[in-house]
């Protein structure tokens, strides 16, 4: 089954994004090492890039990180408010979401929610990814793409009425209907080079527009094998297959 391999918000301010992540993932004990390249920051599955005229800012993203208990989420979300972060939501229960899921939110200079949550499913990991929420023009459409590319890629869509929700082995992610997120950048991670051949065909075929064909991207790594597609948002989406034998 797929991965959300990473997710890359580009930012207004690398600067300014810089301090917060760097405080949001602090505050989460994340034991993983921030690698830092030319005009980018990256966590394991999540990366900032400073924004330019080919790659505006993202907007309207909601990003929830794994907490390790509901302990940690309230200090996190004393800590950041504290700091000076708008609050997006106080550390409580949200029992629509789950019996147990307990989270609290801040938003970023973009206006990008982050959540901490903790929750019985959760990973144990703390500090990745456990879900995204992208807000759609159009949900019948995003529907149409992101079920095409499901079985091409081997996640599991769900079509929940108001929303579809997409589960990998490592987080998930929700399409519902909003003022569409903007430029944001989602990779999920496949296990051969014919499944990201099979996203991109699959892709085209339920509405998406070609980003990038399938091809080794080697600027990237050696075996770095890669395909894009853009969905009816114009969201950058990308499956990707590390063959480390190469």
């Amino acid at each position: 089954m797929a991965t959300i391999d990473h997710v890359t918000l580009r930012t207004s301010d690398l600067e300014r994004s810089l301090e917060l992540y760097s405080r949001v993932f602090d505050l989460l004990s994340f034991d993983g090492e921030r690698f830092d390249g030319d005009a980018f920051h990256e966590w394991n599955d999540f990366s900032i890039a400073q924004a330019d005229d080919e790659h505006p800012p993202t907007h309207g993203v909601h990003i929830g990180f794994a907490a390790a208990s509901r302990a940690q989420v309230d200090d996190w979300w004393r800590a950041l408010t504290a700091a000076g972060y708008e609050s997006d939501g106080a550390p409580g229960l949200r029992c629509e979401y789950g019996p147990d899921y307990y989270g609290a939110f801040v938003l970023d200079h973009d206006r990008n929610s982050i959540e901490a949550v903790h929750h019985r499913t959760a990973t144990p990991t703390t500090g990745v990814i456990d879900h995204l929420w992208i807000r759609v023009a159009e949900l019948a459409a995003s529907k149409r793409f992101y079920t095409g590319i499901a079985p091409a890629v081997g996640v599991r869509a769900r079509d929940l009425g108001e929303r579809l929700h997409v589960i990998s082995t490592s987080g998930t992610f929700s399409l519902i209907a909003g003022s569409p997120t903007e430029n944001l950048h989602l990779a999920i991670g496949v296990e051969d080079r014919e499944r990201v051949r099979d996203f991109h065909a699959f892709g085209l075929h339920s509405g998406g527009r070609d980003n990038g064909a399938p091809d080794e991207r080697p600027e990237y790594h050696a075996g770095y094998y890669a395909a894009y597609l853009l969905d009816p948002d114009s969201n950058n989406v990308e499956a990707v297959f590390h063959d480390r034998a190469v």
